[in-house]
């Protein structure tokens, strides 16, 4: 198969396309602003529709009206842009429709910098607008791995009726790799009989909608909803673990930083330090299971992160105190160096 140079927001955008992506709405920011730029260029060539809204707010209320319909639909941005998305995703997820949303992430708070950061974790794994509503989050490490979350993306989000959203970060969207768009066999996925697309022969009109003004209504909308996040969770939670066979310390890491931690690790080896890594690839479900594979014969994790502590919540949740857990990270987009997680991870032990 033929490798192509590209850049990470490019093969996202190009991935997008060959997974059947037919709409796209958005609004320029940097570090993403190459994504909807190659989208502009490339989607009316090949029979999708482009459009730039005026705002944030405006492309994630098209994204509405176009999963409604029943299209295959993305919107993206970064950070302080996917902040002025939340209403419109709460709506989304309220009312079952599939999209997928890219976040690639940038400093914070506030206008922060168009660095690289992982700050965006709560918001992303938490629901970052109003009710009790969760995303799927996927947490690529490549440009590769871009390209192919893309795919699930866009499957996962039909097969669940619910927003998958796409966590990357300046780097991944600016860094150039090799890629490879493999040919993929459709995935069975369930008829969108629920689209307002017409009748189409039924007595009444399909009626999407996120409001319900009886409480008893609303309370059973949010169960049904809950027993479908109940489903994701057991079934759609995806991990990788690297050198964890003999392994007696662990880094936990998703993202850039899990390759930065990776080559750390390495050097920890190298060393005589059994150690190795943990690598989420779904932030929401978390991996819970990675660390019931370990616990027994692990002294202690390391959790190394691109902010000032989130993700660490949900290692310290998972460890559930049968192990110590450190936390390492940098923030205002500056961003470790192999050796820095080597110390720390040195530091660890000595503490273990």
């Amino acid at each position: 198969m033929e490798k192509i140079l590209m850049k990470g927001n490019e093969a996202l955008a190009e991935a997008a396309i060959r997974a059947g992506c037919q709409c796209f709405f958005g609004y320029p920011i940097t570090p993403q602003s190459e994504l909807p730029a190659y989208l502009a260029r490339e989607m009316p060539k090949r029979g999708g529709v482009f459009l730039q809204a005026e705002s944030e707010v405006a492309a994630i209320n098209i994204v509405y009206g176009a999963a409604g319909a029943g299209a295959r639909v993305m919107t993206s941005s970064s950070s302080p842009g996917i902040s002025l998305k939340q209403e419109g995703i709460s709506y989304l997820c309220g009312a079952e429709l599939p999209c997928v949303i890219v976040n690639i992430m940038r400093g914070g708070p506030g206008l922060g910098d168009i660095q690289p950061a992982q700050s965006d974790y709560f918001q992303a794994t938490r629901g970052g607008g109003h009710g009790d509503y969760r995303t799927i989050v996927l947490a690529p490490a490549s440009v590769q791995e871009l390209v192919d979350l893309v795919y699930d993306a866009f499957d996962l989000a039909d097969m669940y009726r619910n927003p998958v959203l796409i966590l990357g970060d300046g780097i991944l969207g600016q860094m150039m790799e090799p890629v490879v768009f493999k040919e993929r066999p459709a995935r069975e996925l369930p008829p969108k009989t629920w689209a307002t697309t017409g009748k189409m022969g039924r007595q009444k009109p399909n009626v999407i909608n996120s409001l319900y003004l009886d409480p008893v209504q609303l309370e059973e909308h949010n169960r049904k909803l809950q027993r479908k996040y109940q489903e994701i969770e057991e079934k759609e939670a995806r991990w990788e673990i690297l050198n964890g066979d003999d392994a007696e310390y662990f880094v936990v890491a998703y993202g850039i930083c899990a390759r930065i931690a990776h080559a750390a690790v390495e050097m920890a080896r190298q060393e005589g330090i059994k150690v190795g890594l943990i690598r989420p690839i779904t932030l929401w479900p978390y991996p819970k299971k990675a660390f019931e594979e370990v616990l027994s014969r692990a002294k202690a994790f390391l959790t190394v992160e691109l902010s000032c502590g989130q993700m660490v919540e949900d290692v310290k949740l998972s460890v559930d105190g049968r192990a110590p857990v450190y936390f390492y990270g940098r923030t205002g987009g500056m961003v470790p160096t192999a050796e820095e997680i080597f110390r720390e991870i040195t530091k660890m032990r000595g503490h273990s």
